[in-house]
């Protein structure tokens, strides 16, 4: 692969003028030296504060401005108008550490191969990026991510570093979702590219109450048990043996009780109906009744007064003294 490849930073934005300098800003502070900046409008509402924001850097980024569609048409638009082999994206409120693109190339350049897509830890904060809590991703074998990616890793989009023809083998990102756009992609990506993760942390993520992520809950609860009821559909039962290491109808009840552990229960159902598939009767009427126990359990909980919940736990703790 060519040593110094051009890598184009995606920077879809709605609404984003209190935030969009220091993401424009981080992606021009890159060490790595061949890079693009490519700022997608997606309609924003506010008196045209994002536009002024993203033409005052003049030629030093690419603009784009489009009717609003979400963040996925943003995306989409942008890997259509970029001209670098590699895509990188960082939404507007996020930020890169300086040395984010040249780390994720050198690992590339390392592997010799262009079948890869990095990614890597991130940190989150909510008003100083200086104090940022670290995240540590679970860096798995590629041929397990798709299985990781819906049971137990939470990949950050933005720490990805992505070759252009993966989206050329397998398309972009679906416009009809709203909040799982990027899951969706990454579990079609990675059936054909090896997901390989860096520990190292090159982005910083902000929380915030703007985040899609809250004005957005009841949409993405829709959405996941989607989501993840495509995956249970999509994985294949070697992948599924070989991430888990048991049996096909053990397999699939660990993946019933995270899905119900996740409040996801359409997805949970659909891992139960595959795990009684592959089951015999004894186990099936064992496992339910499990499943019962656990989400009864969990609801009474829900009922009980604070002050009764604290005097359990103070007994609890004083058992085990």
């Amino acid at each position: 692969m060519n040593s110094q490849p051009k890598v184009s930073i995606v920077i879809p934005v709605f609404n984003g003028a209190d935030y969009l300098r220091e993401a424009i800003g981080s992606a021009l502070a890159q060490t790595y030296p061949n890079i693009e900046i490519v700022v997608v409008n997606d309609g924003s509402r506010d008196g045209g504060a994002t536009e002024r924001i993203a033409l005052s850097y003049g030629d030093k980024i690419r603009y784009f401005s489009k009717e609003n569609g979400g963040v996925a048409s943003a995306l989409n638009l942008a890997i259509a108008k970029m001209s670098g082999e590699y895509f990188s994206w960082l939404s507007h409120d996020d930020l890169y550490t300086k040395d984010k693109v040249e780390k994720e190339i050198n690992a590339l350049f390392k592997m010799g191969r262009d079948d890869v897509v990095i990614y890597s830890d991130y940190a989150v904060f909510t008003c100083d990026p200086d104090n940022a809590t670290t995240l540590r991703m679970k860096g798995v074998p590629p041929e397990h991510f798709r299985y990781s990616l819906m049971v137990d890793i939470s990949v950050q989009g933005c720490t990805l570093l992505i070759p252009r023809s993966a989206f050329e083998k397998v398309g972009g990102f679906n416009e009809s979702l709203r909040t799982t756009q990027d899951y969706d992609l990454w579990f079609r990506m990675a059936k054909e590219f090896s997901f390989i993760h860096i520990p190292e942390v090159l982005v910083k993520f902000r929380n915030h109450p703007k985040q899609g992520t809250y004005t957005m809950a009841n949409i993405a609860l829709v959405e996941c048990n989607d989501l993840y009821s495509n995956f249970i559909h999509g994985l294949t039962p070697q992948e599924i043996m070989s991430a888990s290491t048991h049996t096909l109808a053990k397999s699939y009840a660990e993946i019933a009780s995270h899905m119900f552990n996740r409040e996801l229960n359409e997805a949970g159902t659909l891992a139960e109906k595959y795990a009684r598939g592959n089951s015999n009767q004894f186990a099936t009427i064992t496992r339910s009744m499990r499943y019962l126990g656990n989400r009864l359990l969990k609801n009474s909980i829900k009922l009980i007064p604070l002050k009764i919940k604290l005097v359990i736990m103070a007994c609890i703790r004083f058992v085990m003294q």
